[in-house]
């Protein structure tokens, strides 16, 4: 009897022991089969960054569709589509973070430095290294009024949101007003404080939404209202590559009107009449979107035109 009760203490104190056994056994089964599993379906990390006003929707929303579609055409992978501020993105990357691919406006020059060249072009993304970013959509600067009338005298509102600088649309459409918030320049436009409004496909939208009749004419003179992408992954250029032409293909482009936004090449209504004659580089420094910005409101074109690039 003494020897079946000490068999029994022995157990007793043994199960515990097995009990840990087969607990890190099992997370070791667990480990290695997510291990299989990323290894049979490859990550791809999509940062959105928006610097600008867009049309209606979200560009994040619209490229989570892109993504879905590009994985149907390429097995084994997935795109993690994130949506980031600019101070997010800058923050994440300060500490040694970065997406694969990365779509972005101007004022995120720091991510010029990982992203590969491209085999397009467009002199916004264009760096001594190559053609380092490219727009997938773009909106357009536009001068609206309630009536057919744009030679009547006026004052007109100038919508100025985020990293865009409709101060030198302004200047080189030759167009003097006040430089608003954009909320406040489209208020104060259609409460009459303001005759004319220098606005975007933003407040196109908006009139839209709101069943306003507006007439407007295209300033085609500049343009910075360009969403970019760009590669980062050498080491999953492959797939990144795949989701480039996917978002360039002939059948996204023409699905941009869901977000209120145009192709670059072509007219697709809305403002997108001509490519615009001028742009800045996206990867345009704080210090200099900085000078551009007080050059505009200060009227100095030559300060202005040193950052140009011709389309």
């Amino acid at each position: 009897m003494k020897d079946r009760k000490k068999g029994k203490t022995v157990l007793v104190r043994l199960f515990p022991f097995a009990l840990i056994a087969v607990m890190v056994c099992s997370l070791a089964f667990m480990s290695r089969r997510e291990e299989q599993t990323e290894e049979r379906q490859r990550l791809v990390r999509v940062w959105n960054i928006d610097t600008f006003e867009g049309g209606k929707g979200s560009r994040t929303s619209f490229l989570k569709r892109v993504a879905a579609r590009a994985e149907k055409e390429r097995e084994g992978v997935y795109y993690l589509v994130t949506s980031y501020t600019a101070e997010g993105a800058r923050e994440a990357f300060e500490q040694g973070d970065a997406p694969d691919l990365l779509s972005f406006g101007i004022g995120s020059s720091l991510f010029a430095e990982r992203s590969l060249p491209l085999a397009v072009s467009f002199p916004g993304g264009e760096t001594q290294e190559g053609c380092l970013a490219y727009p997938w959509c773009r909106g357009g600067y536009a001068l609206f009024s309630l009536t057919e009338e744009f030679g009547e005298k006026g004052k007109t509102a100038i919508s100025a949101g985020r990293e865009n600088l409709s101060g030198v649309a302004a200047l080189l459409n030759e167009i003097e007003g006040e430089v608003l918030e954009p909320l406040a320049a489209y208020t104060g436009f259609l409460n009459g404080t303001y005759r004319y409004l220098l606005g975007t496909q933003r407040d196109l939208c908006r009139f839209s939404s709101r069943g306003v009749a507006v007439f407007y004419r295209s300033l085609e003179e500049y343009c910075d209202l360009y969403q970019y992408i760009s590669v980062l992954s050498a080491q999953k250029r492959e797939d990144c590559f795949a989701f480039v032409e996917e978002l360039l293909s002939e059948r996204t482009q023409g699905e941009l009107d869901q977000i209120g936004m145009y192709p670059l090449g072509g007219a697709q209504g809305g403002l997108a009449g001509g490519p615009a004659r001028y742009t800045v580089s996206v990867f345009s420094s704080p210090e200099a979107l900085l000078e551009l910005r007080r050059a505009a409101e200060c009227g100095e074109r030559k300060i202005v035109e040193k950052y140009l690039k011709t389309i």
